[in-house]
């Protein structure tokens, strides 16, 4: 048998090494827009060709929803679970919580997480002494990090302060936070480039205060309007940098990159969406305050097209998991379903139906609100039932009296799975953490 040089072994099994390396995850998610905010999504007002151009080679979903404020939607995402499982308190995650910088971890992934954290909790007084501190990210699963607001909450743009890699820093007045963790990802996958990596970059745009960016014409400009679309503008510059280092590294098509928002746009914003003038509807269980956008890309794999199928924040762990075939323990209870089928243009399991509960600061008052939907009808637990494609706003209920055989039967399915979930939080029944 003829022997093989020993540069062309050498190639052969640098190939069969790169077939078996699972694929890189990146997993974007901005503060603060709603769908309605970008291009890809029909807006005309904001701009935002970089991630115009990620759903135009990947999945766009049209049916994809968050919770409708900050903290809980980024403890659903991190877990895979409802908010009536196991979410604490507003700033908080419970360091018990298994996320998937650890799913990641544990599967000898590098992780890294940049942007904003806000699950720490020593910010505010009245929660550490309720439940004690949730979760620092170096015990979430993350290696390596670059975050506002973990035991701090000092400036976030300019003359920015960051946590990173456990040391405090602040930096000058001429310093844009966004670019610091920008760049801390990118010279993070440039040191990983070799190995699989995990990024979650929870970004600090486009949250206010509504500051000029570093692009903005008027960089003392007031106009909370004008100084907003600007920040959308410079929140798709950024996502635009990591794509481009991927690109300059030839890792992009061994990537998969999923860009989201956590909740809808900020109240005061206006955004014109198909004929119609939106205010912010952040905090608001209705369309303006849930539902986001969601990108996914990985060229040669992801196929590109839009998919309206339903999907839930829940279901972003469990979809990674399966993507990429790491494992979660096996006492690790999921409420999300997994979509990594359609993302490779399969026709997957469906989601027939989303349950949303939401309490914003549970530790101070009493039973949170909660909905169960499908693509058209909303039905919250307090009986209110929405036809939400003709009334997305929720102006008009549907009473049961004038229930159609269709809303009927949408009443009660919905119905079922309201009452298959928690009344409120599990967490909440369960004695507060000890104090520390």
């Amino acid at each position: 048998m003829k022997r093989l040089p020993p540069l062309v072994l050498v190639g052969l099994l640098a190939a069969v090494a790169l077939a078996d390396r699972k694929p890189n995850v990146i997993v974007i998610m901005a503060d603060d827009i709603g769908h309605t905010c970008y291009g890809a999504y029909g807006s005309k007002r904001y701009k935002t060709p970089r991630l115009d151009a990620l759903a135009k080679d990947g999945v766009r979903f049209t049916h994809a929803y968050a919770q409708p404020l900050c903290t809980p939607s980024r403890i659903k995402i991190m877990t895979g679970k409802s908010n009536a499982r196991n979410y604490l308190a507003f700033g908080i995650i419970d360091k018990n919580e298994h996320t998937f910088g650890h799913m990641f971890q544990r599967a000898g992934y590098a992780t890294a997480v940049a942007g904003k954290w806000q699950l720490h909790g020593s910010f505010a007084e009245a929660v550490k002494t309720n439940h004690g501190y949730g979760a620092l990210p170096e015990q979430a699963g993350f290696d390596e990090h670059c975050l506002w607001q973990v035991a701090v909450k000092e400036p976030r743009f300019w003359k920015p302060t960051l946590r990173i890699n456990g040391q405090l820093k602040r930096f000058d007045e001429n310093t844009y936070g966004p670019d610091v963790c920008v760049d801390f990802i990118n010279g993070f996958i440039e040191r990983h480039r070799d190995e699989p990596f995990f990024v979650y970059y929870p970004m600090i745009l486009t949250h206010g205060p509504m500051t000029p960016t570093p692009d903005s014409a008027d960089r003392k400009r007031k106009n909370a309007q004008r100084n907003y679309e600007d920040m959308v503008a410079y929140m798709d510059k950024c996502v635009g940098r990591i794509v481009d280092k991927l690109d300059e590294l030839n890792l992009r098509n061994d990537t998969l990159i999923i860009v989201t928002g956590d909740n809808g746009t900020p109240g005061g914003i206006k955004t014109q969406h198909n004929g119609r003038l939106i205010r912010g509807g952040k905090g608001k269980m209705t369309d303006d305050g849930t539902r986001v956008a969601l990108i996914a890309s990985m060229p040669g794999t992801v196929k590109a097209g839009v998919c309206d199928d339903l999907v839930d924040f829940s279901d972003v762990m469990p979809t990674l998991a399966d993507f990429t075939g790491v494992s979660v323990p096996a006492d690790h209870e999921f409420d999300g379903v997994s979509f990594a089928p359609q993302l490779r243009g399969e026709t997957g399991t469906p989601r027939q139906w989303l349950f949303c509960y939401y309490h914003p600061r549970p530790d101070q008052t009493s039973l949170g609100k909660a909905w169960a939907r499908d693509k058209r009808f909303k039905l919250y637990r307090t009986g209110e039932l929405y036809d939400v494609t003709r009334d997305v706003q929720e102006k008009s209920p549907i009473a049961p009296d004038d229930d159609t055989a269709e809303t009927k039967t949408a009443r009660n399915k919905l119905r079922a799975v309201l009452d298959s979930f928690p009344q409120e939080s599990l967490k909440l029944r369960r004695a507060p953490a000890k104090k520390e």
